[in-house]
C-alpha cells in the first residue's frame, strides 16, 4: 500500500479523477516534451463523456496555455485497462509524432499505466485483519501503525491537509450565489449553518453535519482547494465529521491528525484492494469508501478500540453497496454534494452503532470491500460516470437542452 501523502492529495476540483489526474498528466507530458510544435491527447470513455462538466479540457489548456494544444474526445471507445485512459501524442514542426504516451487516472488524482509495476509498498500488510492482529499483538491503536510506517513527517502532512480542509469548509460556510454549469445549483452550506446554529443543542447534529459537508463539496463544485478524501467527488465527508465531533469531543488537533491517519488506512485498503474511481465502481467506491473513512475516523474519536473501529468502517462501506455515479449534467453536483451530507450524517450513526457494540459482527472489513469491487465491475457502465444512465439520463434540469447534452455527453 501506498503511503497516506498519496490519498490525502490538496489540489483544485470538481475532480480528482477527471480534474487533478489529467492536469498532472498534463504537466508531466509537457515536461517531456520541451522541444514539440504541437501536442494532443484523446479522452476515453467517461473521461470524454463527462469531462467538459468536471473542467477536464480547463485544467488541461492551463498548462498549455500560449501553445498549440487540442483534445479529441471519444466517450464510446475505451481502452482495456481503466475507463479514464488519455493518449497523449506530441508532433514536431513538419507533423511528425515524435512522441507518444497513454496513461490512466485511476481515482483520488492518481495516474498509472498499463503494465507499470505497482506503487512502493510502505505498508507490507495488506488487509484490514492483517492491521487488526498488528494491533493486537502490539496492543497499539491503528493509527500508530502509519506512524511507524511512514515516519514522523507524516503528521506534518496530515495537518496541512486538515488545515486546508478547514479553510475550505470556511469559505463553503460563507459563500453564497450559485455554482458554476449549467444546473445554476444555488448553495445551500450557509443556510444550513445558520439554521443549524439557532436549534437547541442536541438536535444541531443534522443541520451542522450536513452544513460542514455541503460547505466542503459547494467548494469543489466551484474548482475550489480541496482535500481528496479519498476523491474530490467525497471530499465533504470526513472534514465534516471531524469538525463536528472536534466542537462536540473538545477533541485537540492531534487527536484529529491520529483520526486521519486512521481514516487514511481504511481509505488505502479501499483503493488497493478496490478501487476509489466512480468510473471503475460507481460512487460506492468514493462516498462509500468516504463514508467508511469518516466512521473509522468518528468511532476512534469517541473512544471505540480497533475492533470497533473496523466494525464502523466496514458498516460505512456495507450501506452504499451498488451506489451508483450518475452525475446530472456531467457536473460534480446532482446527486454528489447531497451525498456527502448523507454520508457525514450515515458515518456518525455508523461510529455510534458500532461503539454500541464489543466489536464483533458477522461481515469482515475485507470482504465487504471485495464485494464492493465485484459490485462494481458488475455495475453496467452507463453507472459509472458517464452521465449515460440513472438520474443523468432520466432527469432533464429545467431550462438545459436534452439534445445538448446528449450530443455532449453530458459536458
Amino acid at each position: 500500500m501506498e503511503s497516506l501523502t498519496e490519498l490525502y492529495r490538496i489540489g483544485a476540483g470538481p475532480s480528482a479523477s477527471h480534474t487533478m489526474g489529467p492536469k498532472r498528466a498534463a504537466e508531466l507530458f509537457l515536461a517531456r516534451t520541451p522541444g514539440a510544435s504541437r501536442r494532443q491527447v484523446t479522452l476515453y470513455a467517461s473521461l470524454a463523456a463527462t469531462g467538459r462538466g468536471h473542467l477536464t479540457d480547463v485544467a488541461m489548456q492551463q498548462v498549455f496555455t500560449g501553445t498549440d494544444f487540442s483534445i479529441d474526445w471519444k466517450p464510446r471507445e475505451r481502452l482495456a485497462f481503466h475507463p479514464n485512459g488519455m493518449l497523449w501524442q506530441a508532433f514536431d514542426a513538419a507533423g511528425a509524432c515524435v512522441d507518444t504516451w497513454q496513461v490512466f487516472s485511476v481515482g483520488g488524482g492518481a495516474l498509472r499505466e498499463e503494465g507499470s509495476p505497482p506503487p512502493p509498498d510502505l505498508y507490507v500488510r495488506r488487509s484490514m485483519k492483517e492491521f487488526l492482529q498488528w494491533s493486537r499483538e502490539n496492543n497499539m491503536p491503528l493509527w500508530k501503525l502509519v506512524e511507524l510506517r511512514e515516519g514522523p513527517g507524516i503528521w506534518t502532512h496530515l495537518a496541512e491537509c486538515w488545515r486546508v480542509m478547514q479553510e475550505a469548509m470556511e469559505r463553503g460556510l460563507e459563500a453564497h450565489g450559485v455554482l458554476p454549469g449549467s444546473l445554476k445549483l444555488r448553495r445551500k452550506a450557509h443556510r444550513h449553518y445558520q439554521q443549524a446554529r439557532g436549534r437547541p443543542g442536541p438536535l444541531q447534529r443534522t443541520g451542522l453535519l450536513t452544513a460542514y459537508a455541503l460547505a466542503v463539496s459547494e467548494e469543489n463544485a466551484a474548482a475550489g482547494t480541496v482535500v481528496t478524501a479519498p476523491t474530490c467527488g467525497a471530499c465533504g465527508v470526513l472534514p465534516a465529521v471531524l469538525r463536528y465531533l472536534k466542537e462536540t469531543l473538545n477533541a485537540d488537533d492531534r487527536h484529529i491528525l491520529r483520526a486521519m491517519a486512521t481514516a487514511g488506512l481504511v481509505g488505502n485498503l479501499v483503493k488497493h484492494n478496490a478501487s476509489i474511481s466512480g468510473a471503475a465502481v460507481g460512487c460506492q467506491g468514493e462516498v462509500g469508501t468516504a463514508c467508511s473513512m469518516a466512521a473509522a475516523a468518528a468511532a476512534q474519536l469517541m473512544g471505540g478500540d480497533p475492533k470497533q473501529v473496523e466494525y464502523a468502517a466496514e458498516m460505512g462501506i456495507e450501506h452504499h453497496l451498488g451506489l451508483t455515479c450518475d452525475p446530472v449534467a456531467g457536473l460534480v453536483q446532482i446527486p454528489c454534494i447531497e451525498r456527502n451530507a448523507v454520508g457525514a450524517m450515515r458515518a456518525v450513526d455508523c461510529a455510534d452503532y458500532a461503539l454500541l457494540s464489543d466489536g464483533e459482527h458477522e461481515i469482515p472489513f475485507d470482504t465487504v470491500v471485495a464485494t464492493m469491487k465485484a459490485t462494481g465491475e458488475d455495475l453496467a457502465e452507463r453507472y459509472r460516470e458517464t452521465s449515460e444512465g440513472g438520474l443523468a439520463r432520466l432527469h432533464v434540469p429545467a431550462g438545459v437542452d436534452p439534445s445538448s447534452l446528449e450530443s455532449n455527453h453530458c459536458g
